[in-house]
């Protein structure tokens, strides 16, 4: 084994170890829960890995999904009472793979209860920064913008006021058939491969109160001008996403037709339509206590305290290598 991964191995043990004691002088429970569930993500952009279950018919149904994240598990515990909760542990996604990707990654997935998306952002913000101390870095400045000035500040247009048109237009200045491109798809694009690169390449950027088109899990607010957003946040170091976070919704009702209008959005691009957690939307209804979460990369976060932009770095075998 070379010096350099062997360093790295060992950052990755110590750094578990940090993150464990930064949640427990906070009385933040860790708890372990479901790799394999027997509901997919609706999220049409993300995917699956699926399997099947071929032990006794009380055993549950048949087809089952390896996790893309430990969140509806976690807020079952908590409508159970479980309280502030948090979990270290391997989730996965098919499909992504590329260097700031693997198929199989490390998540660090935490929920405080009673708090909202601007109370977490403080956390986020100081767990990072101890974990780039202990790498041996600084975090640099620190900066909370919203979505809308973001856009307003690198592309000079409002990205809940534009219509459907402008969007295009403005991707099609560097994007071939844009004119294809649903309205959500042409702000992430603008977003990925126009804002991003343009962000500081050190410090630390939140971005928060996203449209409300894409809430996904959060809750919707109204904003005076009458436009609606979705209170999340995600986190960039430097010019790399390393967490998202929100106010989590808790409306059973709402989220229904939130993973319904999903599944017709797969369908229409051709994507299998996935079953609908129906123990987590039974936890709503049982009332979730009014909570934010956030899941953070930690393999991104060891690139960042390494400076390297390969995730094959940080890990001890990539995908290819499994």
């Amino acid at each position: 084994m070379d010096d350099n991964r062997d360093r790295v191995l060992r950052l990755r043990a110590r750094l578990y170890a940090l993150i464990r004691a930064f949640f427990a002088e906070r009385a933040v429970l860790e708890v372990d829960t479901p790799i394999l569930g027997q509901a997919g993500v609706t999220d049409v952009n993300i995917e699956s890995f699926d399997t099947g279950f071929t032990g006794p018919a009380n055993g549950g149904v048949r087809q089952r999904f390896l996790r893309t994240s430990p969140e509806y598990w976690h807020k079952r515990l908590i409508a159970e009472g479980i309280g502030d909760c948090y979990e270290l542990g391997k989730v996965f996604r098919n499909g992504e793979f590329g260097r700031r990707h693997n198929p199989e990654f490390t998540l660090l997935e935490w929920y405080r209860v009673g708090w909202d998306h601007h109370r977490l952002m403080d956390e986020v913000e100081a767990l990072v920064r101890t974990a780039f101390a202990f790498g041996g870095r600084t975090t640099g400045n620190s900066e909370r913008v919203t979505y809308r000035e973001l856009f307003k500040r690198h592309l000079a247009i409002d990205p809940l006021r534009a219509s459907d048109d402008e969007l295009r237009q403005l991707t099609a200045t560097f994007w071939v058939d844009a004119n294809r491109l649903d309205r959500d798809t042409c702000l992430d694009v603008l977003l990925t491969h126009r804002i991003e690169p343009a962000l500081p390449p050190t410090g630390l950027t939140f971005v928060y109160d996203y449209p409300a088109s894409q809430a996904v899990l959060s809750r919707i607010r109204k904003e005076p001008d009458g436009y609606k957003v979705g209170e999340r946040f995600e986190l960039y170091a430097g010019q790399v996403e390393l967490a998202n976070g929100f106010h989590e919704l808790t409306d059973a009702g709402e989220q229904l037709a939130r993973f319904e209008q999903d599944n017709r959005q797969r369908a229409a691009r051709g994507l299998p339509v996935m079953p609908i957690d129906a123990r987590f939307l039974a936890a709503l209804e049982d009332g979730l206590p009014g909570c934010a979460g956030v899941a953070l990369g930690i393999d991104r976060l060891l690139m960042a305290i390494v400076e390297t932009d390969d995730i094959r770095d940080v890990l001890a075998f990539s995908f290819p290598d499994a």
